[in-house]
């Protein structure tokens, strides 16, 4: 295809511009609304300003379409469909948006309003007052880049800039945004706030800080009628001494009831204790905390931590004491860790103003190589460290020796002592019986099978060393070759090692 380039000669080019230019711009120009002069005390021309231009004085008054403003004074210009109006002007759209300043420019083919000095917008119950706005009717967009300040029932705020969007009635704040209520000030990077819900939305870091309470997000909306919020991406709740994290936190200011989703970690800094989970609800009046979704309890010590899983984990204040003291409670499936022991049962409470973990529902405790067992257990701490091991009714204490050969000690209740996290002696009370392998030179050689009503057990580096019979002790001792089979065991006798968590990712797994 051959093309041929034609040179645009001067009356090429006056063609098109009077063809096309002129015509569209004469269109435009009948497009545009002529801004009447509905009063003023004196009106004359002033060639100065320009061709067709008039100076106004004294209660002037000006409608374009819809809106309306007056003014003292002003210069119009009807070539240009503009004005400008001075002191006390006031520029009125329909019945609900007001706008004042000391001076104003307006275009009437734009339909921008450009509002300069003590400027005051006003939109309901909404006021916003700026040195610096300009106003588009038809997009009905105001907007602010030096500063403001908007004020709502008993919120105000303020921001380097602003755009408001009259058709909806939402505010976008950016730049050092600060929301004041008696309640409460929120800091933030940008918010966009809805006036006619009296939501805040939350675009960066954000603070919302109360007499009490301390919330910080980078994502979220705060409900600032209802006191409401909803917070997330690195979102936390801080309250005396307590911080909840969590992907998503809801709170409800009001009611003090709080809901946390994935990722949940409940900090207590008094007792150095950490709850975590996927799911946790929070009730701040009698400070209830439930989590769920493989909830865990971290105790954090000096020489190391203390890790327990449960279905559930709620913490709960001692209501039977006058300081705030706190019950930690773990439902079903509970396993607990430490380097130096490990645990699990159905059910657990720890107090912390006696410091004693309570186990329910078949309990089992593993301490080096012994496993003990019992009705109920009680573990109690001391300045983090093992101190005291209460075993409630059947309490049974197993060591290996091999496959089949297991010492063991039973009694109807049994007391431990530690010493350096060690368990170095057991008192057993009513009841006691004991099956225990006799060794030379680190050979079984015979088993010994004793009954007492008492008995004080001593152990070394967590194995038995002694063992005194205290009150009418009576026994066998059996040659390896002679010990019957069916002596093997004392009733209750269960060996449950492949349940024992050997790290704190164990707990996570149940039977």
């Amino acid at each position: 295809m051959i093309r041929y380039i034609i040179p645009l000669t001067w009356k090429h080019f006056i063609f098109v511009f009077v063809s096309i230019v002129i015509p569209y711009a004469e269109l435009t120009a009948q497009n545009v609304t002529e801004i009447e002069i509905l009063n003023a005390d004196i009106i004359k021309s002033d060639k100065t300003l320009g061709k067709g231009a008039q100076k106004l004085l004294g209660n002037v008054q000006f409608r374009h379409e819809e809106a309306t403003m007056t003014c003292d004074s002003a210069y119009f210009y009807s070539d240009s469909y503009s004005m400008d109006a001075f002191s006390n002007v006031k520029f009125e759209q329909g019945d609900t948006l007001f706008l004042y300043g000391d001076r104003v420019h307006y275009e009437g083919e734009t339909k921008i309003v450009q509002v300069r000095s003590n400027v005051k917008l006003i939109d309901k119950e909404t006021v916003l007052r700026t040195e610096y706005l300009d106003y588009n009717r038809e997009t009905e967009i105001a907007y602010y880049l030096n500063g403001g300040v908007i004020t709502e029932g008993d919120n105000k705020l303020t921001s380097e800039q602003g755009h408001y969007y009259a058709s909806t009635e939402i505010f976008h704040f950016k730049d050092s945004v600060v929301i004041i209520n008696p309640d409460y000030t929120i800091y933030s990077d940008t918010i966009k706030y809805n006036t006619i819900t009296s939501v805040a939305y939350f675009y960066g870091p954000t603070e919302i800080i109360g007499d009490e309470n301390y919330i910080y997000c980078e994502s979220g909306w705060y409900d600032t009628e209802n006191n409401i919020s909803l917070v997330d991406k690195n979102a936390y709740f801080k309250r005396e001494g307590r911080t909840l994290v969590g992907d998503t936190l809801y709170y409800e200011r009001e009611t003090g009831f709080g809901k946390a989703t994935s990722n949940v970690e409940l900090h207590d800094s008094a007792q150095n204790i950490v709850l975590k989970g996927n799911h946790g609800i929070y009730y701040e009046v009698d400070q209830r905390a439930t989590l769920t979704d493989s909830a865990l309890m971290i105790q954090i010590e000096d020489t190391d931590s203390l890790f327990i899983h449960a279905d559930t984990l709620r913490s709960v204040s001692d209501t039977s004491t006058i300081d705030d003291t706190r019950i930690l409670l773990a439902y079903h499936h509970v396993k607990f860790y430490r380097y130096d022991i490990q645990g699990m049962c159905d059910s657990l409470a720890y107090i912390e103003k006696d410091s004693i973990f309570h186990m329910y529902g078949n309990p089992v405790i593993w301490s080096d190589e012994n496993q003990i067992t019992a009705s109920k257990i009680e573990l109690k701490t001391r300045d983090q460290q093992l101190y005291r091991l209460y075993l409630r009714d059947i309490a049974l204490l197993i060591s290996q020796e091999d496959s089949v050969k297991y010492n063991q000690i039973r009694g109807k209740s049994m007391t431990g002592y530690f010493n350096n996290n060690d368990l170095v002696k057991l008192d057993v009370n009513g009841n006691g019986q004991t099956i225990y392998y006799a060794e030379d030179q680190g050979e079984i050689i015979g088993a010994i099978r004793a009954e007492c009503s008492d008995l004080v057990i001593y152990l070394t580096d967590n194995k038995v060393s002694k063992v005194n019979y205290l009150v009418k002790p009576s026994g066998k001792y059996y040659p390896l070759s002679m010990f019957p089979d069916n002596q093997y065991y004392l009733d209750g006798f269960s060996w449950n090692d492949k349940w024992r968590p050997l790290n704190f990712i164990d707990i996570f797994t149940w039977k």
